[in-house]
């Protein structure tokens, strides 16, 4: 009974530390590996000595096998194929290419510099080709980069997990069997990658036409349903083909998420619950497993492996596998700095490590200490800089411009030709011919389509775009368009134009209401098609703002002007209804002008003349009493 009472509390330990780094990473807004691997160390062996991995025996073995199983499903099936299709060139190199580069220059450099064996140097090797989306995901759901650069990292993690891991185990297999040949060796990669994937592939299928036609099921149920089914597949193709299992579940994941479940966000929710218990768990006691000593034992040529691995193998290895591709220098370098190392490079490296002990081959202890000496290295500096790395690089996705606008209407017309002649890139959306071909007049990219259409999304560049605005007339379509596009890619700043009646909106937190509350757009565009208007521009100065916030709130909420764009900090910026003006902010708005049309004719104006932006009387020149400068503004 006490020693049955001892197992449980060395899980419960595991449990309540991993969870605890997981809150605690989350509160500092840092990757979570790194407390996972602080709370692991100092609780194992080589600190307070409260966590002892080896009383589980052969059941840590199994914890790592399944778990993984689960992490890596978890990754197909957040994979979106649509997006790896836009980056299919540099993918493909990195998986299959920079794999070899990564075997066989870090192998070179754990040899010469860490003075291994040329069969262990390999093996380590093998096992640092991976990143891992339990790392890479959640750094880049802290770091908002643009689209094409994470779906690079992500669909790279995902799917080099299995192809490094089977890698490995054919570098293990050859230093078990010296007597293999090359042909033997890539025989047994390719049987364990086409078994595995012709397995998952074919159950993740079954999995989905089962999922679709089971309406008895409850959701609950069908998310343990998907569990089961997971790790059926992989004892299926594991007794098949030893280390099979890890393309099965990856395959499982990627074909059951093309399947368009109704259910698909409840499982990925609870598929990505599981995968974060799975990684706390996992990384606690293998950390904890993991000597300090032995890593110290490594000496300094193991410490300038890492290095060279890090700044000069990876950097080789992405330079060489994005040529030609449409990433730019920018983005190469910031793919060749984030290769953080994760959970299958330290399960299986401890996994190895055990089997080359019971082998009697030496090397075991401190190829383990040398992998985890990388991940810590490369999760730490490459983790915690990746936010001032992404920054100065300039490739976050709050720097991206550009805009999707739906609804060629007069106004949607307008605020796309501001956008074109500051040189940003703009497409429109239309499901009216007439308005279409009225954008086209004026040189503007269109769509003849509906904006709910993803495939008309990407294809208008929606994923690499900076703001998406519905503004068509009717307001709830708006909304709806709107969180289809957050939904789907999650551009930086999506905005509609709201119901007038507010209790109509239904809006998530990812949409944001355009220009200002209960806007009137219909009325805004007769103004427009009549020639009722004029584009004005103005800027926000230091010594009046508080007067001129003032008194440009006092026309918006007569009516008389819409603030439309801000230009701030060099960057072009739909208004949102709830902004706040700030100084040196250039705001760009319509006036009403309700001008007898005789004299607007007389004065050389038309409905159908181009608007020009100008300095309007109506609201520059406005006379600031100094005891107006004193008064604070609160914006309504």
């Amino acid at each position: 009974m006490e020693a049955s009472f001892e197992l449980t509390l060395q899980i419960v330990i595991a449990i309540v530390a991993g969870i605890g780094a997981q809150v605690l990473a989350a509160f500092l807004k840092v990757p979570s590996i790194v407390f996972l691997l602080l709370f692991g160390i100092l609780l194992g062996s080589s600190g307070l000595s409260i966590l002892h991995p080896n009383w589980l025996g052969t059941g840590l073995e199994v914890i790592v096998a399944l778990s993984v199983a689960v992490i890596l499903f978890e990754g197909g099936l957040n994979l979106e194929l649509r997006d790896l299709g836009r980056v299919s060139a540099p993918l493909r190199n990195l998986v299959t290419f920079g794999t070899l580069v990564t075997l066989l220059l870090g192998g070179m450099a754990a040899h010469w510099l860490g003075e291994f064996p040329w069969p262990i140097a390999f093996l380590y090797a093998s096992l640092v080709t991976v990143t891992g989306p339990t790392v890479v995901s959640p750094l880049l759901k802290h770091v908002k980069v643009d689209r094409q650069v994470s779906t690079l990292l992500e669909g790279e993690g995902v799917l080099i997990d299995p192809v490094g891991a089977i890698l490995a185990v054919v570098v293990l297999d050859t230093i078990f069997t010296t007597h293999a040949s090359p042909v033997e060796a890539m025989t047994g990669l390719f049987l364990r990658l086409g078994i595995g994937g012709a397995i998952g592939a074919a159950g993740g299928w079954l999995l989905g036409y089962f999922l679709k036609r089971a309406h008895f099921l409850s959701e609950e149920l069908k998310n343990l349903v998907v569990l089961a089914g997971l790790w059926g597949l992989f004892g299926l193709a594991q007794f098949i083909r030893s280390e099979s299992g890890l393309m099965a579940t990856v395959l499982s994941g990627i074909v059951l998420r093309a399947s368009s479940l109704p259910e698909e966000r409840l499982l990925r929710r609870f598929k990505g619950q599981l995968t974060t218990l799975g990684v706390s768990v996992l990384f606690i006691l293998l950390a904890a497993d993991l000597s300090i000593a032995s890593v110290f034992a490594l000496g300094w040529g193991s410490l300038f492996t890492v290095l060279v691995l890090m700044f000069i193998v990876r950097p080789i290895s992405v330079s060489l596998c994005t040529l030609n591709s449409d990433l730019n220098w920018r983005q190469k370098l910031f793919v060749s700095w984030i290769a953080p190392r994760g959970i299958v490079s330290a399960s299986v490296s401890s996994l190895f490590s055990i089997l080359l002990t019971q082998r009697g081959i030496n090397g075991g202890d401190a190829i383990k200490a040398l992998v985890f000496l990388t991940i810590m290295m490369t999760v730490i500096l490459q983790g915690l800089t990746a936010g001032w790395v992404a920054q100065w690089l300039k490739i976050t996705s709050k720097e991206a411009t550009g805009a999707v606008i739906v609804g060629c209407n007069p106004l949607g017309l307008l605020i796309a030709r501001l956008f074109q002649d500051r040189g940003e890139s703009v497409v429109l959306i239309d499901t009216d011919p007439e308005a279409c071909r009225q954008a086209e007049q004026q040189n503007l990219k269109v769509f003849l389509s509906s904006g709910l259409d993803t495939g008309v999304l990407e294809e208008a560049g929606l994923a690499s775009m900076g703001t998406f605005i519905a503004m068509t007339n009717n307001g709830e379509v708006n909304v709806v368009l709107a969180q289809r596009a957050a939904e789907e890619f999650n551009p930086p700043r999506v905005l509609a134009v709201f119901p007038r009646d507010p209790q109509a909106s239904t809006a998530s937190n990812h949409v944001n209401q355009a220009f200002v509350p209960q806007f009137p757009i219909k009325t805004w565009n007769q103004y427009i098609n009549e020639g009722n208007v004029k584009l004005g521009t103005t800027v926000m100065k230091e010594q009046a703002l508080s007067f001129q916030q003032v008194h440009l709130q006092a026309l918006i909420n007569s009516g008389e002007l819409v603030p439309l764009l801000i230009e701030r900090e060099e960057r072009l910026l739909v208004v949102p209804a709830a902004e706040e003006w700030k100084v040196g902010d250039r705001i760009i708005y319509l006036l009403h002008d309700p001008r007898p049309k005789l004299l607007k004719r007389l004065s050389g104006a038309s409905p159908s003349s181009r608007l020009v932006l100008e300095k309007l009387p109506e609201v520059e020149e406005v006379p600031i009493p100094a005891a107006a400068l004193e008064v604070p503004f609160k914006q309504v």
